[in-house]
């Protein structure tokens, strides 16, 4: 590790951050396929999990999750005009006082456990899992901050080595305390979602202590900075809280939002379902929804999210020194990248629902219809993340929330007429998500493009993506249609049933493998990017002349 805080470039840090969230969403999808494929656990587990995790988010997100972004976005206009100083001071006096907001919500969780799980939520059963996940609130709002001020620095990749380590831990404590929970208890659903919360806690701790000696150990270069400062402006500390607030208020409020949204499906699902289900069956079809569907729609977000954390500081940067062709520029990239992140993952989604559900979860394969509705809020969710940030490195903060709470206001209308429908059941929550990002992008896309002379070609951004997509999509289905009988044949000496399983799941992985393959060599032979592009890549000199060759 460096013994100076370095800062990082942009496409640097964007994949920094990117490494790290793959990491994170692969390990997550460990333990998740785990849980649901672990006997007493399954759908109805993730019911419980799920329902007490989307409350304790929502607390979460009340207490500190728009803390990076405002301190990274404060840190990065101070340092920009050379005021380390004040760049300091805003992290310390943030520091104290996210420590007691997330002190605050920890106590809220732990006291109202039991009111939120039975009056609230209506599944008493969560009642544990929300004690067990109450002091995690304390550590991440704190470690927040500490996120935030490294980010601001453009030091970015000691922030996702934190969340990586976090979601490590969490991956391993999960197994490890719900194997002893089943164990002693008798493959107790509800202690063993209780259980896999705890590992969140557990894991928050050692991220936050991880993070925090960090900082220390970099004191000394941080204290030379703070002392060779300029252009420092003292101000008052309520002065410097209420700019603090000012700025992560509008950012919270952009993931308030978001856990409203998931909240949404944890009110009404279940309620809606009972209509015509038994409370059971109800509760199963959640689990389907709120921990295989949201588990797999959310993995190619792990990508995206990188290009939205790192455009905050980047563009409040570049603002601050008058650079606006590097906004845009950096702006119309992260769409670019965006749109070939996310149509892919969409079109994969929708047209191998069933195969790779009964890939990851061969013993809770359900659920074909919600997965394949949902895979289409993928392009609009990473689309509404880039358009996001570049809209938060700009000032327009306030954006991004109303235009998720407009789209989740139509989901809520959705979700409460199309539920209670026998005939369409839980996927009408599932509909309501897509409408839901779908309306946020159209908002925010069109303040963006107010504010600045985005020149998006719609051969390059829309037809060229579209014919890469499509191209993997038809290459990708022959394969698997032509490839199932033959691996079926090689594979005969098994069983019948298994025999078709796994021949399923072989040609499932070639197919998907050769979808990848194709869809790259489609944006090559494409020219998709052009030279301007290539350069922004690390190394993209290099890049540039093997594709020339």
């Amino acid at each position: 590790m460096a013994k100076k805080l370095k800062r990082q470039s942009f496409m640097q840090g964007v994949l920094a951050i990117m490494f790290s969230q793959v990491i994170i969403k692969i390990l997550g999808l460990i333990y998740k396929l785990y849980l649901t494929n672990r006997e007493g656990f399954g759908d109805e587990g993730n019911a419980i999990y799920s329902s007490g995790f989307q409350i304790y988010a929502l607390l979460l997100t009340l207490s500190s999750i728009g803390v990076p972004g405002a301190i990274s976005k404060l840190v990065s206009e101070r340092l920009a005009v050379g005021d380390g100083k004040g760049a300091h001071r805003i992290f310390k006096i943030a520091f104290v006082a996210f420590s007691m907001i997330g002190l605050c919500g920890t106590l809220i969780l732990f006291c109202g456990a039991g009111y939120i799980a039975n009056t609230i939520i209506g599944i008493p059963e969560a009642e544990y899992t929300l004690i067990a996940l109450s002091p995690s609130i304390f550590f991440v709002a704190t470690a927040s901050v500490i996120r935030g001020y490294f980010n601001g620095r453009e030091n970015i990749s000691i922030s996702a080595n934190s969340q990586s380590l976090e979601q490590l831990f969490k991956t391993a404590f999960t197994i490890i305390i719900v194997e002893l929970i089943a164990i002693t208890s008798g493959t107790s659903t509800v202690f063993m979602a209780a259980g896999a919360n705890l590992a969140t806690t557990i894991a928050s701790f050692l991220s936050f202590m991880y993070i925090y000696i960090y900082y220390t150990t970099r004191k000394k270069e941080v204290w030379q900075e703070v002392n060779s400062s300029v252009n420092y402006r003292p101000k008052r500390i309520k002065a410097i809280i209420k700019q603090i607030l000012c700025v992560s208020i509008p950012m919270s409020l952009s993931s308030l939002m978001s856990a409203i949204n998931k909240n949404i499906d944890s009110l009404t699902v279940v309620r809606g379902l009972k209509n015509f289900l038994t409370e059971t069956e109800a509760k199963i079809q959640y689990g389907i929804l709120g921990g295989k569907v949201d588990t797999l729609t959310s993995l190619p977000l792990s990508f995206n999210i990188a290009l939205a954390t790192a455009l905050v500081p980047s563009i409040a940067s570049a603002k601050m020194k008058g650079e606006k062709d590097v906004i845009i520029k950096r702006i119309s990239f992260s769409i670019l990248i965006t749109i070939l992140i996310g149509l892919p993952c969409t079109i994969g989604m929708f047209l191998f629902s069933e195969q790779i559900l009964a890939l990851l979860f061969p013993n809770a394969r359900s659920g074909t219809i919600l997965l394949q509705i949902s895979s289409f809020t993928i392009i609009f969710t990473v689309l509404s993340q880039t358009a996001n940030g570049a809209l938060q490195g700009l000032g327009k903060v306030l954006v991004p929330p109303i235009a998720l709470g407009i789209g989740a206001c139509v989901k809520l209308i959705l979700n409460l007429v199309l539920i209670p429908i026998p005939e369409i059941g839980a996927s009408g929550a599932a509909i309501g998500s897509v409408v839901c990002h779908t309306i946020s992008f159209i908002i925010a896309y069109i303040v963006l493009k107010k504010n600045l002379k985005l020149n998006l070609k719609l051969s390059k951004y829309i037809i060229k993506p579209l014919l890469a997509t499509t191209m993997m999509g038809i290459c990708a289905l022959f394969v698997f249609f032509k490839m199932n009988p033959i691996i079926y044949n090689i594979v005969e000496n098994y069983t019948m049933s298994e025999n078709y399983l796994l021949a399923e799941r072989i040609t499932t992985i070639i197919a998907l493998l050769v979808a990848i393959i194709i869809y790259v060599l489609s944006i090559i032979s494409l020219k998709i990017f052009n030279e301007d592009d290539i350069q922004m890549i690390p190394y993209g000199k290099k890049i540039y002349k093997f594709l020339q060759k």
